[in-house]
C-alpha cells in the first residue's frame, strides 16, 4: 500500500460499527483528519489531469440516492443492513477503497440488501490547502438531484489526482468529469458546480463527520457491530466481501 503526504497509519479502528469501538486496535492506512506528527513519505507519481473511463461502479446507475441531513443515502431506505462510509474526495486511500473493497457492496445494494450512507468530508482542504474536497463534495451533492450520484461518485474517485497536494477538483475539471456520465450535464447541475450551490450542505456533511467522532478516511461502519478485518479488508474486494458475509451480508 502506498503512503502519501497527508495520510498516516491510523492506530485506531477505522473499520468499525459504532463510535464506541473506535480505537479497538485495527491498524489500517488512511488519511487523518488531524495532524498526528506521523506523516508518511511523499507519493512521487506525477499528478494527472486526464479524465479516465467511468469505472465499473457505474453499474449502480439504476439505484436511487437521496440527500438526508449531511449524508447521501444510496439504496432502498428499508434495506435490512446499513453500511456507513466516510470519505474525503482528495484522500488517496478512499480511492483505493472505492476501487477495491467497495466493489463488494455493489451486488447487495442492487439487490436491496444494503443501503450505503456516505458522509463526504472535506478536511484535507484545511490540511493541504485549496478547496478541492469541498468543490467535489458540492458536485457530488448536485449529482444526487440529477439522479446520477453512483456513476459520478465513481468517476470522481477514478479521476482523483495521483498527488493529493494538487488541488485539481476545480469547477471546470469537475464538469469535465461529468461529461462522461450520461444525463448529468445540464443547466441545473452546471450552475450548482459554478456557484457552489451546496456549500451549506458541504459544511453540514463535515459537521456530521466530526459529530460521529471519525478521525480519518476511509472509515466504514457496518450495522452497529464491530467488523473484524485487517489492512486488506478495505482495499481488496474479496476480503471486504468476507467482512460483509461475517456481518450477514452476501
Amino acid at each position: 500500500m502506498r503512503r502519501r503526504k497527508g495520510c498516516v497509519v491510523k492506530q485506531q479502528a477505522v473499520l468499525t460499527a459504532s463510535v464506541a469501538v473506535l480505537g479497538a486496535g485495527l491498524v489500517l492506512s488512511g488519511c487523518a483528519s488531524t495532524n498526528s506528527g506521523q506523516q508518511a513519505s511523499l507519493h512521487d507519481d506525477g499528478a494527472t489531469s486526464a479524465v479516465r473511463e467511468v469505472p465499473d461502479a457505474a453499474d449502480l446507475s439504476g439505484v436511487s440516492a437521496e440527500a438526508r441531513g449531511g449524508t447521501i443515502v444510496l439504496g432502498r431506505s428499508d434495506a435490512p443492513h446499513t453500511v456507513k462510509v466516510y470519505e474525503d474526495p482528495r484522500c488517496p486511500y478512499c480511492k483505493d477503497f472505492e476501487q477495491g473493497g467497495a466493489r463488494a457492496l455493489a451486488g447487495p445494494v442492487r439487490e436491496g440488501k444494503v443501503k450505503v450512507e456516505y458522509t463526504i468530508a472535506s478536511f484535507l482542504d484545511a490540511r493541504l490547502g485549496g478547496s478541492g474536497s469541498a468543490n467535489a463534495a458540492n458536485a457530488l451533492r448536485a449529482s444526487v438531484d440529477a439522479g446520477q450520484f453512483p456513476a459520478f461518485h465513481a468517476a470522481v474517485f477514478a479521476d482523483q489526482p495521483d498527488d493529493e497536494r494538487q488541488d485539481a477538483f476545480t469547477a471546470p475539471y469537475l464538469l469535465k468529469i461529468a461529461d462522461k456520465v450520461g444525463k448529468l450535464r445540464g443547466a441545473a447541475f452546471d450552475s450548482a458546480i459554478s456557484d457552489g450551490r451546496y456549500t451549506s450542505w458541504v459544511a453540514r456533511a463535515m459537521k456530521s463527520f466530526r459529530d460521529d467522532g471519525v478521525q480519518g478516511t476511509p472509515t466504514v461502519r457496518i450495522d452497529g457491530k464491530k467488523a473484524d478485518g485487517g489492512e486488506a479488508a478495505l482495499y481488496r474486494e474479496a476480503s471486504f466481501a468476507e467482512v460483509l458475509r461475517a456481518a450477514g451480508i452476501s
